[in-house]
């Protein structure tokens, strides 16, 4: 499979059925040679109009179920914003 064709199919969040939106970037262990995670901007209206609020899901590899022919199924229990994930580091220092 080629990224830009896993970049085209749909994230869909099994929990709640929600559509997240489309992969990004991927994360990558080097070392390893696999992929960590998945990174999907969140799409945010804003004055009804869509834009990205400069958040970015995060989500686990071992959080994705299943990768059919048009979507990406995951489970978001551990997905974490990086824009979260930032604003920790902020509080803590």
């Amino acid at each position: 499979m080629k990224i830009s064709d896993f970049q085209a199919k749909d994230v869909i969040n099994i929990v709640d059925g929600k559509k997240l939106g489309h992969i990004s970037d991927l994360e990558l262990d080097l070392r390893q040679g696999r992929i960590d995670s998945i990174v999907v901007p969140q799409i945010t209206k804003v004055f009804g109009f869509f834009g990205n609020g400069g958040t970015e899901v995060v989500i686990p590899w071992r959080n994705i179920v299943k990768i059919g022919a048009d979507v990406v199924l995951v489970r978001m229990d551990e997905a974490k914003t990086i824009r979260d994930e930032e604003d920790e580091l902020h509080v803590r220092t």
